[in-house]
This record gives structure tokens, sequence and C-alpha cells, in this order.
């Protein structure tokens, strides 16, 4: 059986942790460039990738 101040100073130490963690993501997410240009650039270089890769189709029938 614990005493309620120990269970009181566990409480404080695990929030003190918990808020620590949350500004820490928040700093990192404020610090990270814009996922959506870079979301549309990664998609874009994958379809131009996909079409040098894909033969032409006049290029079959020659």
């Amino acid at each position: 059986m614990q005493h309620p101040e120990t269970h009181l100073a566990l409480h404080h130490a695990r929030a003190a942790d918990l808020h620590a963690q949350a500004e820490a993501h928040r700093l990192a997410t404020a610090a990270r460039p814009d996922r959506d240009l870079r979301i549309r650039l990664g998609w874009t270089l994958v379809e131009l990738g996909l079409r040098l890769a894909t033969p032409r189709s006049t290029a079959l029938a020659h």
C-alpha cells in the first residue's frame, strides 16, 4: 500500500514527463518543413519516374 504523498510525487513526476514529451513534440513539429509540399513533390517525382520508366506506346508499334 502506497502512502498518499508517494502516490502524489509519482503523479507529479509522470505529469512533468508527459509535459516535456508534449513540448518536445510541439517543437519538432514546428521545426519540420511543410509536409504538404514535401508530399506533393514526392508524388510528382514518382509520377515522373514512372513516365520515364514506361515505354511509349508509339515505340512499341515500330
